[in-house]
């Protein structure tokens, strides 16, 4: 895909920045109209339906980077769809956040399977008179999502005002030349897709084998000896240490990345440093039960640190290969065992190492353990692969964004 540079004296000054001189600037306002639900004719939960009965109502946890998935849709009566005909999605509808922790995110649509129209969270540019991947592109780049930033009004709720949307400027090249910054990003597009839905399937495969592999169901070549059963606890004891100094790291257990340093987690968390001498200290290779195990099972710990309290922190008594119990104490089976001891009710719900210790667990040979573990961790480098791959399109896709949505490289003749 080859660029062509623009020359830098071939540019003008405009309030979002220099863009071509035979680029107009316009608004949003000239280009599409922009229309959300008229509060109104809102609708509550008794306006909600079974699938089948009415039409989606697309909310911002439907909108997937800058893609539509209709996994989990709600959906609202026929008479509230036909109520708001003008916002009645169409295809080449642009979808946008305006409301809530997610302003600001938005989607193209580009095929409707089923009728479907916005919550009051969103607004719909439709009536589009330009190029509208090239608008869409626009709209989820720094151009628009400056703008968005620096109008949009703060407080417990985050909200844009159409009034606002419409305001927004954008740089308008000639219609020839907006097709062919949309057909180029779209080639990266294409790509991103591809490699997304490569990993699902990876994931996909890798789930599978968790299933056949980890329970027996399926045996590697050369391995015919019966698993054991054995008890929990004749693996794993509950071992606490309080031997430091409260000064290692902080480090909290998470379903989808194990024990991790507490400040990675994302989450501000309060605690009093002067607590830290009762923390628990963890070692590399332990695992630990926390107060969410009843829902994502057991965890791995990757570092050395301190944990809380609240924590049960296991270690091996027998040779056992950690990498294969840290896949086993994930699977789903495992899980709705774990769900069969717990005590207490709804977010008080724990799990503890006396109930823990007396699940009896069916366990391969130290070497078949190995063995799977080997062909799971197989897995885990090709989906690192090619996540680190999608990583890499991405930010190639935003760099290129970024200088071909300002005309600082114009694109050749191959796109025409």
């Amino acid at each position: 895909m080859e660029l062509t540079e623009y020359i830098k004296h071939g540019f003008k000054e405009t309030k979002i920045g220099w863009i071509p001189i035979d680029w107009n600037l316009k608004t949003l306002k000239d280009v599409c109209e922009v229309k959300g639900r008229i509060g109104y004719r809102g609708y509550t939960v008794n306006d909600i339906v079974p699938k089948g009965e009415g039409a989606i109502t697309i909310s911002p946890s439907n909108i997937k980077g800058t893609s539509l998935s209709f996994d989990d849709s709600t959906y609202i009566s026929w008479y509230k769809y036909e109520e708001s005909k003008e916002i009645q999605l169409q295809s080449d509808d642009i979808l946008l956040v305006k409301t809530g922790s997610t302003f600001g995110k938005s989607a193209l649509v580009k095929e409707l399977k089923e009728k479907a129209t916005i919550n009051p969270q969103l607004v719909i540019i439709k009536n589009i008179n330009c190029n509208v991947k090239y608008l869409s592109y626009l709209i989820s780049d720094e151009i628009i999502q400056r703008q968005i930033f620096s109008v949009v009004v703060g407080g417990a709720i985050p909200t844009l005002s159409q009034e606002n949307i419409l305001k927004f400027a954008i740089p308008l090249p000639s219609l020839h030349e907006q097709k062919k910054i949309a057909s180029f990003l779209s080639d990266w597009d294409k790509a991103i897709e591809t490699t997304t839905n490569l990993i699902e399937k990876l994931k996909l495969r890798k789930k599978g084998l968790c299933q056949e592999l980890l329970i027996g169901k399926k045996r590697l070549t050369g391995f015919t000896d019966e698993w054991q059963k054995i008890k929990a606890g004749d693996i794993f004891v509950n071992h606490t240490n309080k031997n430091h100094n409260g000064k290692l790291e902080v480090l909290s257990a998470t379903q989808e990345n194990g024990v991790i340093p507490r400040s990675e987690t994302g989450i501000d968390i309060k605690y009093d440093k002067a607590s830290l001498k009762n923390y628990k200290k963890i070692d590399i290779g332990d695992f630990v039960i926390s107060l969410r195990s009843f829902q994502g099972g057991i965890e791995y710990s990757n570092y050395e640190g301190l944990v809380s309290p609240a924590y049960t922190v296991l270690k091996e008594m027998i040779p056992i290969s950690k990498e294969y119990f840290r896949e086993y104490f994930k699977t789903q089976n495992f899980i709705n065992r774990l769900n069969s001891i717990i005590y207490g009710i709804r977010d008080g719900k724990q799990i503890s190492y006396k109930e823990f210790s007396s699940l009896k667990i069916s366990i391969p040979s130290l070497n078949e353990q190995k063995a799977i573990a080997n062909i799971l961790l197989i897995s885990d480098i090709e989906i690192k692969k090619q996540q680190e791959y999608l990583e890499q399109l991405q930010k190639q896709k935003k760099g290129l964004m970024q200088q071909l949505l300002t005309g600082k490289i114009r694109v050749n003749s191959k796109y025409e």
